[in-house]
């Protein structure tokens, strides 16, 4: 039969009494918590599976701690992989509040980022301040009580300690990002600032070696072995030509694959003695040829060695004259670590003296990347490298060792890291640096022994076979 007409069974007007008691219990009982909405930043495009995501919203909400005796759960377990913390906490928000407050903003954002935004949803963090952690919601219970007077008025959240997987967590709330400030995979990127242009100085003479011809490459060698060229004629002004060797690995086998200049040398008559010893190899031997009538580049002496280089410079010569030969002069620069920052040039290697040089000679050197280096990265900011394309996000910026650590490198694209050479950009700070090295291991993360396990696995494993699991 019908119910009784004369008893209203849960009018309006009681339905909001409850809810009023129920949101001025949860005011004055409760704690005030952080609700932050998972945004899906990629999914798989064929079965929707969520890649990456992102937490940038925040809102401040009023919550019962319904397991007011401590954290539910498993609690701390001790596994093969060290101590996990399966802490769980359970939390009683009024639905009236979520949806009068929390609602409105996620509905107005794009549905490719909320899907639901009537109501809180499992994968949502919620940051607990009592204990300062963050929580993730794995079931919403919104029927419970159950249907007094005929609505509902609460929603239970059933939270477990949240597991970072390289999620974007950028609530500019500084107690929130830097739970996982240094958790996920961290990788690291030198950089070098405003650098210093080196200098060089230019020695011409006759009678230098013209080129060296390398007769026999050999084999065996694991050093770089020792080029040694026979003295100039005793002749004022002479100097002895010196030579370094250039080792290269084919098919397994370490030979020598060019013998290049250091010193051209002066007062050669004929052809010198090149003898090439040590490096653990046999066989190389190599000839050369003297030019006695006119002028080539004999020496490059480094004037002010630079700074802030990522990459050896291109090397150039200005005013000379070349009357006869093979072509222009040609040098390369040998760069080590700098005293202040970057690379630096230590010498100079000439891979063709030129001939027929007259007048004044100045050489060239590229410039190191001159860039604006005001300002600092900032935490969590994103940093695109302007070559490459590839984006990260600013773990960590030091601002005295030039070093910057970030996450989520290369999530949703195909580039393969940082390139040396090209500038980084913060897009919040427009703070911009170039890129001497790129370190794609995680070097920070205090248990990772991926390097350990492979080789004691390759001491079981013997890859070498064509099956190492077995036989057929």
């Amino acid at each position: 039969m019908a119910l009784n007409p004369f008893f209203l069974q849960g009018a309006q007007s009681e339905q909001r009494l409850i809810q009023d008691l129920i949101n001025e219990q949860l005011t004055i009982y409760g704690v005030e918590v952080t609700y932050i909405p998972r945004k899906y930043v990629r999914k798989q495009t064929i079965i929707e599976e969520v890649q990456s995501s992102k937490f940038d919203d925040n809102f401040a909400l009023e919550a019962y701690v319904n397991t007011y005796e401590g954290y539910s759960g498993a609690g701390d377990v001790l596994t093969k992989f060290g101590v996990s913390l399966r802490d769980e906490v359970v939390l009683t928000i009024s639905k009236e509040r979520f949806e009068d407050f929390i609602a409105p903003f996620l509905s107005s954002m794009p549905d490719d980022e909320i899907e639901v935004a009537s109501r809180p949803r499992e994968g949502d963090l919620v940051y607990f301040p009592l204990g300062q952690r963050l929580f993730e919601v794995k079931f919403v219970e919104h029927e419970k009580p159950f249907y007094q007077l005929g609505k509902n008025y609460v929603y239970e959240l059933q939270c477990e300690l949240f597991e970072y997987e390289d999620e974007v967590i950028d609530t500019s709330i500084d107690a929130i990002d830097t739970q996982v400030q240094d958790e996920g995979y961290i990788t690291t990127v030198q950089l070098v600032g405003a650098g210093v242009t080196a200098t060089a100085s230019v020695t011409r003479n006759s009678g230098y070696i013209r080129q060296i011809f390398l007769n026999d490459d050999g084999a065996g060698y694991t050093t770089v072995p020792n080029v040694a060229i026979s003295t100039a004629p005793d002749i004022p002004g002479r100097v002895d030509a010196t030579a370094v060797a250039i080792t290269t690995v084919r098919g397994g086998v370490h030979s020598i694959e060019s013998i290049r200049l250091t010193n051209a040398g002066c007062r050669y008559s004929t052809p010198p003695t090149i003898t090439i010893t040590g490096g653990g190899g046999t066989g190389a031997a190599a000839t050369c040829s003297v030019e006695t009538v006119l002028d080539g580049i004999t020496n490059i002496s480094v004037v002010q060695e630079g700074s802030g280089y990522v990459v050896a410079p291109a090397i150039g010569f200005i005013n000379e004259f070349t009357g006869v030969g093979t072509g222009p002069a040609a040098a390369v620069a040998v760069m080590k670590e700098s005293s202040s920052v970057g690379l630096a040039v230590s010498n100079f290697q000439i891979l063709d003296p030129g001939a027929g040089i007259s007048g004044i000679v100045t050489v060239t050197i590229g410039n190191p990347a001159f860039i604006s280096t005001t300002g600092n990265y900032q935490f969590n900011e994103l940093v695109t490298g302007q070559s490459s394309g590839t984006e990260g996000r600013v773990k960590e910026w030091d601002l005295d060792t030039l070093i910057l650590k970030v996450s989520n490198v290369g999530i949703g694209t195909t580039a393969v890291g940082f390139l040396p050479g090209e500038t980084v950009v913060g897009s919040s700070s427009s703070t911009v640096y170039a890129v001497q090295s790129y370190n794609k291991d995680d070097i920070y993360d205090e248990y990772a022994s991926n390097d350990e396990i492979e080789a004691e696995a390759d001491l079981i494993l013997d890859f070498t076979q064509s099956n190492p699991f077995g036989s057929y």
